[in-house]
Parts: structure tokens; C-alpha cells; sequence
């Protein structure tokens, strides 16, 4: 399969990028001093109407991965917090038209494509991350619904959402679960608790809380799919589905790293002359580009699979080969962009040590790298059938 950006993709991307320079970057050094979330820039998504962005028509959307990618990218290079707003809502999303009911993509798709509403994707635990089957929140079943019980770490934006959909192991009359459900789960209801946020090193603006839920009543309209894991199943495929979206952002991670770092080399001198002369300084941002360029050149690829329809392994796997490479790119690109910073790269005055911290939570989230390795490397040995190597949705 092949891509090429359209004359009204190029011209989307010219605008992003535009965008990004005059009204994201003079924001976004403040976002991650502050760590306070950035309502200004949740109203500049909804006037660009990028929320849509990935859906079909229907929803004010376009329909393609590779448009979102475009978008992600653009924000990314100067911003981490702004693109990572538009992804809490895709990832609901996500799960809603892959296993909600008619009446609840109805209730919930729309107003979360415009912006009205804000949500939020509750998977892991302390005890399981990658390890989906691991979960021990309990959603017993009682008249009209379900009881659930547990608690949840790292759910970002779980504090500003209007609701939250929360994984549970379903129970009926006996000690053995009949599977993995999502459920809805609304602000203010009873017995549900949104906890403090961690104080994070990197993704900083973007709140990740632990839930607590103490004997929850969900109703059984606010389920999503069939009792049981088929409806977990769909979600959990349609996210993978999403899986370029993190490669996009750390491309855009990466080569905003690389803009700091010629700007700054391009202003300093030493013994004599310019620091951009020195063979050595201009091998090393040569060889930052290429890296950038492949894995911005494997997430095109990705995302134009997913809009040509592209599915089952062959698609799982490239999903998986580039955010484990798109991520470690972006980790190795920050790490010599500090390096050319010299001494000034661990200095708060520069805003390449924040690149530095958001590369390093890129290869965690979506699915650890070595999780993405194991799906890589079950493909090529015929091991389809491994459990627990989908790897988790977004955490911080």
C-alpha cells in the first residue's frame, strides 16, 4: 500500500503548522511549568473543529487516519499537552463507535466530536498495565445493572471528564468471571471517586488520576456491547487501530527537538567559530533528520493503511514496528538534541529538556515498546494466539 498527501491535506498541514508557531508555542513552555490543564487550547481545538477530525462525515470528521496524523504531528512539534487533548477524545470515541449501541453513540458521539463533552479511558491497575487479562475491578451483576468495585491509576483528563469508561471483570452468580466489560460511567455518580493527579516528569497540563469506585451502580444502558468480552474485543481492536496517532506525535516530538537544537547551534560559537561548523555537529543533526524521516515516512504508511482498510495482522504488526520505532526515534533525537545544548540542555530557561521528558513517556504509553516488540516478533513466528500482547490504551 502507498500514500500521498492530497493538495487538501498539504494545505491542512501548512495551516497546522501555522497554527502550532503563532498560538500553540507561546503557550506550551507555560503548560508544563504549571502542569495546569489549558483550557485555552482545549477552545482553539474546538474552533479549528480538529475533534471530529478522525470520524466520518457524520460527526464533522474527515474519515482519515492520516489527516489525524497531520494534525498530531504539527501540534506535537512545539507542544505536547495541546495534540494530547485531542487524543483523550479519540480514544472514547474510539471505543464508542467500535462497541457502543445505537442509543449511545446517539447520546455520547456527537457532543464528544464538537468539543461539548470531554471524557476519559480507565484501563490500568496497579498491579496490571500491559497485562489487560490482569484487571481486578469487579462489576457485579444485580437488578437494572451492575455493582462495580476497585480502583484505577494513571486515567488522564479523568478530572475534567464528563465521564469515564472503566474496565471491569463482570460477575454473575459465581466466583468465575464471564468476561471484560466497559462501562460508562458519569460524573457525580455515587461511589465513584476521581483521586488527586500524579506529579508527572513529562505529558505535564494533562491530569492522570486514580479512580476509586466504592459500590458503583451502573445501569445496563451505560454498558458497552454484548455481557461479556466481545464488546471489550472490538474496543480493544479499534484502538490499535488508533495506534499512529503516538507515532505521529513523536515524530512531531522529534523534529521540533531538532528545530531547537539548529537553532541553538546555528547562535553559538566556540574557538574561533561558528558550532554549527564542527563536522561532528552537523553529522550528528544529519543523522537526527534521517531517523526522523523514517519514522515519520513508516506513519504515513501506517495511517494510509488504516484508511485504505487494511486489518488483522499485517496491519497489527506495522501498527506495532512503528510506534516502537516512531518512539524510540523520538527518545534518541531528544537525548542529542540535549546533547548539542551542552550544559544550557538541563537548564529550565530552555525548553528542550521538556522534549527530553515527553520522549521518554512516549515509549510507555499505547503499549510499552517491549510490548510492541512481542507483537512484532509473534507475528513473524506464527504465534498469533499469545494473550496479553495487545498492550494498553494511553495512560499518562
Amino acid at each position: 500500500m502507498t500514500y500521498s498527501l492530497t493538495s487538501e491535506q498539504i494545505a491542512f498541514q501548512d495551516m497546522l503548522r501555522r497554527v502550532a508557531r503563532e498560538r500553540v508555542a507561546p503557550r506550551a513552555n507555560e503548560i508544563d511549568r504549571t502542569d495546569e490543564y489549558p483550557h485555552d487550547m482545549f477552545e482553539l481545538l474546538k474552533e479549528l473543529d480538529l475533534f471530529a477530525l478522525p470520524f466520518s462525515e457524520e460527526f464533522g470528521g474527515t474519515g482519515s487516519m492520516l489527516s489525524a496524523c497531520l494534525a498530531v504531528e504539527e501540534l506535537n512539534r512545539v507542544c505536547y499537552a495541546t495534540p494530547y487533548l485531542l487524543v483523550m477524545q479519540w480514544v472514547p470515541c474510539e471505543a464508542l463507535q467500535a462497541a457502543g449501541n445505537e442509543e449511545q453513540k446517539k447520546r455520547f458521539l456527537p457532543r464528544l466530536c464538537s468539543g461539548e463533552l470531554r471524557a476519559a479511558f480507565s484501563l490500568t491497575e496497579p498491579q496490571s498495565g500491559s497485562d489487560v487479562s490482569g484487571i481486578k475491578t469487579r462489576a457485579v451483576r444485580v437488578d437494572g445493572g451492575y455493582r462495580i468495585n476497585g480502583a484505577k491509576i494513571w486515567c488522564t483528563n479523568s478530572n475534567m471528564a464528563d465521564f469515564v469508561l472503566v474496565a471491569a471483570k463482570v460477575y454473575r452468580d459465581s466466583d468465575q468471571p464471564v468476561g471484560i466489560n466497559l462501562f460508562i460511567i458519569e460524573k457525580n455518580t455515587p461511589g465513584f471517586t476521581v483521586g488527586p493527579k500524579e506529579d508527572k516528569m513529562g505529558a505535564r497540563g494533562m491530569a492522570s488520576c486514580p479512580l476509586f469506585l466504592d459500590d458503583v451502580f451502573v445501569p445496563d444502558a451505560n454498558r458497552l456491547g454484548p455481557e461479556g468480552n466481545e464488546g471489550f474485543k472490538s474496543v480493544m481492536e479499534s484502538l490499535a487501530l488508533g495506534r499512529p496517532i503516538i507515532s505521529a506525535r513523536a515524530v512531531g516530538l522529534a523534529q521540533g527537538a531538532i528545530d531547537h537544537a539548529v537553532e541553538f547551534v546555528k547562535s553559538r560559537f566556540a574557538f574561533g567559530q561558528n558550532v554549527s561548523d564542527f563536522q561532528g555537529i552537523r553529522w550528528m543533526l544529519a543523522d537526527m533528520q534521517m531517523q526522523t524521516e523514517a519514522a515519520r515516512q513508516m506513519v504515513y504508511r501506517n495511517a494510509s493503511m488504516i484508511d485504505q482498510g487494511a486489518s488483522g495482522l499485517e496491519l497489527a504488526s506495522m501498527s506495532a514496528m512503528t510506534k516502537a520505532f516512531s518512539t524510540d526515534v523520538a527518545m534518541k533525537v531528544a537525548t542529542d538534541a540535549v546533547q548539542l545544548f551542552g550544559a544550557a540542555g538541563i537548564s529550565n530557561e530552555y525548553p528542550i529538556n521538556r522534549y527530553f521528558r515527553n520522549a521518554k513517556v512516549l515509549q510507555i504509553v499505547e503499549g510499552t515498546n517491549q510490548i510492541q516488540r512481542n507483537i512484532i516478533a509473534d507475528n513473524l513466528l506464527g504465534r498469533t494466539s499469545r494473550k496479553n500482547r495487545t498492550g494498553a490504551p494511553p495512560a499518562p
